[in-house]
């Protein structure tokens, strides 16, 4: 029973951070049951649904959300959900019937999820875009990347998952810890490239303060800094090496056999390619394996880099249990921990159409009117 056992969400299916939002409250125990539309909307990556992880630990009924049954159902179900997820367009779920005013006329108590590119408002808010575009616009992608290469897209991890899933996540828990004293509901409106502006905060303020450059691949964590960045080994792998703080830094250049008094002052920045080269040749001489050997473990801020496959055997993260394999694929364990209401392990997304309606609806109160909803066509 994870901390958010009794929470109740309807996931209005969708792609992208609206799922990893849904997965995040599911992980923790929430019972969030995912509303898919009859008709495939053809939208994202197509892949076997055991694949698409990010659909783990959740029901799913087919609804047809075009014909007014179907409206009628999801409301129903808006009546005893604490929370709702969507992420189309602004203005779909209006036309739909299923739009803030329509579900918080039903349950006022309801926080209503929105997750969008761009957001409800704005000169872009309808248009068509993708994590990529929306880290772009906020400053975040053209400070990624090495000196004199292009931007380097960061996976989806900055701008879908980051700046979106996690910012509605967050702010659904916090609307729903404020409705329990006001009463009230509301709206949370959690546009990507908001969440993304916001995680850039720290680094406009060393921008303000003249310690960052808008050159990429100039500063202290953007691979500028040679004691911050990535090192090929003899063996073509790589290592990686973090030691900001002088004192890890000295311990640093001691293991690896230098010295001191060998390399320019850490934080001279006109000498910094100096001090790579420097860095560059002594970590060429060992393999991956024997720098991980002399290093890890200890304070010189060191690890190995380490492939998607390789990650879960690493005998730290197999000692906390990091990864789990559930129907066969392995795959992140729920995130983060907690001392007591320990969320049990997710199980494996299953089709709505081998999903029976009494199991998809177990929990909820509208179990009882099944065979009615079943009737009208809404559902089944």
């Amino acid at each position: 029973m994870g901390p958010l056992a009794g929470v109740k969400i309807v996931e209005l299916a969708g792609i992208g951070p609206g799922p990893m939002c849904a997965m995040l409250l599911a992980d923790l125990g929430a019972t969030v049951l995912r509303v898919e539309r009859k008709v495939d909307a053809g939208l994202g990556i197509a892949r076997p649904l055991r694949y698409n992880l990010l659909l783990r630990g959740r029901k799913q009924i087919a609804v047809d959300l075009k014909s007014k049954a179907g409206v009628d159902f999801v409301l129903s179900l808006v009546e005893e959900a604490d929370g709702l997820i969507e992420g189309f367009r602004p203005g779909v779920t209006e036309r739909l019937g299923l739009g803030p005013e329509d579900c918080l006329a039903r349950n006022p108590k309801l926080v209503y999820g929105r997750m969008t590119g761009w957001g409800q408002e704005g000169p872009l808010s309808q248009a068509a875009a993708h994590d990529l575009n929306y880290i772009a616009i906020t400053g975040a992608l053209a400070a990624i990347g090495r000196k004199d290469q292009p931007p380097a897209p960061p996976l989806s991890l900055v701008g879908d998952l980051g700046g979106g899933a996690l910012y509605l996540a967050f702010g659904m828990l916090a609307a729903m810890i404020e409705a329990r004293t006001s009463g009230k509901g509301q709206v949370v409106d959690a546009a990507i490239s908001d969440g993304t502006a916001h995680l850039m905060t720290n680094f406009h303020g060393m921008r303000a303060a003249g310690m960052m450059s808008l050159d990429r691949g100039t500063n202290y964590s953007d691979s500028g800094a040679p004691f911050y960045d990535v090192y090929e080994c003899a063996d073509g792998r790589y290592i990686s090496i973090a030691p900001i703080e002088a004192k890890f830094f000295e311990l640093l250049v001691e293991k690896i056999g230098l010295k001191l008094s060998d390399l320019p002052p850490q934080n001279d920045r006109t000498r910094w390619p100096e001090m790579r080269e420097h860095f560059a040749a002594r970590f060429k001489e060992k393999t991956m394996a024997e720098w991980t050997e002399l290093l890890e473990g200890t304070d010189a801020c060191f690890a190995p880099v380490l492939t998607m496959d390789e990650a879960p055997d690493h005998p730290h993260m197999k000692a906390r249990n990091v990864y789990l394999d559930i129907d066969g694929v392995v795959q992140p364990a729920p995130a983060p921990r907690f001392s007591r209401t320990i969320p049990a392990d997710p199980v494996a997304a299953k089709a709505a159409s081998a999903t029976s309606t009494n199991d998809a609806l177990a929990g909820w109160s509208i179990a009882a009117q099944i065979a009615e909803w079943t009737a009208t066509g809404a559902i089944g």
